[in-house]
């Protein structure tokens, strides 16, 4: 998530400009520049240089630093780390992880063990300015050029595709020129903006998020916590913080960021769960929030272009994807742009289908989270978590559809449900 009202990760001194000075005023081709350094980015910038080819990674940002986060890497996303190497780097931070979670109604709770898949059944929630920085760091040991603190300010064309990028770093000017420019700079992508990509299967900002850092929180299960018109999140992180969020409908935005401290806490003393856990706890640092949370997928390519991570497909926090799936759409794409680059197949037909890959597998988690994010539980749903409280083997698999590990269409089918509630 990106907000305007985060100032932390953007613009300040330039450290560690254009690694390599020479090469400021463009003096090769790439094979793929990738704009934007974090989640959906670097993974990109590694694999396709850990197969060989040519890679700019920029970023405005100086890293490690943070920004607006879910947090949530759900066992999808960690299977993904661990693919690529990753996960003992994370482990080595100290970063929490667990497998089981809460989903508190206020008048009951479910408690559930998630599903693994392929093995992984661990959910992480690492500090941005930790993971961002271990990814980065992936990228550069892979054989990706960095360049942070450089902004991306427009695109190059040649005979009516991408062909590179304008930017600007340390007050000098830069261009540089590449078969493919990826855009991975979040929600409101400039590659997007600029290559004019249509959004489809749009849907408006059904909440606005707050959240903040505590510590002394006692041990607690990690969960979400559902009251009228509220859902609260705590969850750990890194140094031994607790990470505190309430969604508020979009509507309330305004009164909300007028006074988010008061909102939090409020919502907080909703939680009958987390008063104790609480009891002591001192917020550790400034708050974060934002209401830009529009949900829509967007077209991901287009001559010399393509787009990952939020850039091209956006949602409400609500579920907390946003990490798993860039991570996994960077994959996606890097394996669609090596078979384009190498030969196996015409790059426009491997970027095509690349995006029906990237619609298919996301839309039932898209439909969920928005139906989710409405904040107002429909009967069918209330039933099922009625009939769950009982059911121990579909209460895990419940919470396995939220984690990616068992498939949407399958336990949400309407006959599933029945069947559910019908047992109980």
């Amino acid at each position: 998530m990106q907000s305007d009202l985060e100032a932390e990760g953007f613009g300040g001194d330039i450290r560690g400009l254009c690694c390599g000075q020479e090469r400021r005023q463009g003096t090769g081709m790439y094979d793929a520049i990738v704009v934007g350094a974090r989640c959906a980015g670097s993974p990109t910038a590694m694999l396709l240089a850990r197969r060989g080819y040519r890679v700019l990674l920029v970023d405005r940002a100086l890293f490690p630093s943070d920004t607006l986060s879910t947090h949530w890497i759900w066992p999808p996303g960690v299977a993904c780390l661990k693919h690529w190497g990753l996960w003992d780097r994370i482990l080595a931070g100290n970063c929490p992880f667990f497998r089981t979670m809460v989903l508190d109604l206020g008048e009951f709770r479910l408690v559930g063990e998630i599903p693994a898949a392929d093995g992984t059944a661990e959910v992480c929630t690492p500090r941005r300015t930790v993971l961002d920085k271990i990814l980065l760091d992936a990228a550069a040991a892979a054989g990706a050029e960095i360049r942070e603190g450089c902004a991306v300010t427009d695109l190059l064309w040649s005979d009516g595709r991408v062909s590179g990028i304008r930017g600007r770093a340390g007050g000098e000017e830069l261009a540089e020129h590449g078969r493919l420019v990826i855009g991975a700079d979040g929600r409101a992508s400039l590659v997007a903006r600029k290559v004019g990509a249509a959004q489809y299967k749009a849907r408006p900002a059904f909440t606005c998020v707050y959240y903040a850092y505590w510590r002394d929180v006692a041990p607690h299960l990690p969960g979400v916590h559902l009251r009228p018109q509220r859902l609260v999140f705590s969850f750990p992180t890194h140094d031994g913080l607790t990470v505190m969020a309430a969604l508020f409908p979009r509507e309330e935005f305004h009164a909300v960021r007028a006074d988010p401290g008061r909102h939090l806490a409020e919502a907080l003393g909703l939680i009958g769960d987390l008063a104790e856990p609480y009891q002591r706890a001192e917020r550790a640092e400034r708050l974060r929030g934002t209401g830009a949370l529009p949900n829509f997928f967007r077209q991901a390519r287009g001559p010399g272009w393509a787009l990952v991570g939020d850039a091209g497909y956006h949602k409400d926090p609500i579920l907390g994807q946003g990490i798993s799936d860039a991570f996994r759409s960077a994959q996606w794409l890097a394996d669609a742009v090596h078979a384009g680059l190498s030969g196996q197949r015409p790059l426009a037909e491997a970027l095509a289908e690349y995006q029906c890959k990237r619609d298919a597998q996301f839309a039932p988690i898209y439909d969920l989270t928005c139906n989710m994010a409405t904040l107002e539980p429909p009967p069918d749903m209330l039933a099922l978590y009625q009939a769950l409280r009982a059911n121990p083997a579909e209460r895990n698999r419940f919470f396995g559809t939220l984690a990616g590990t068992v498939p949407i269409p399958e336990y949400y089918a309407p006959e599933n449900i029945k069947r559910i509630v019908a047992e109980a």
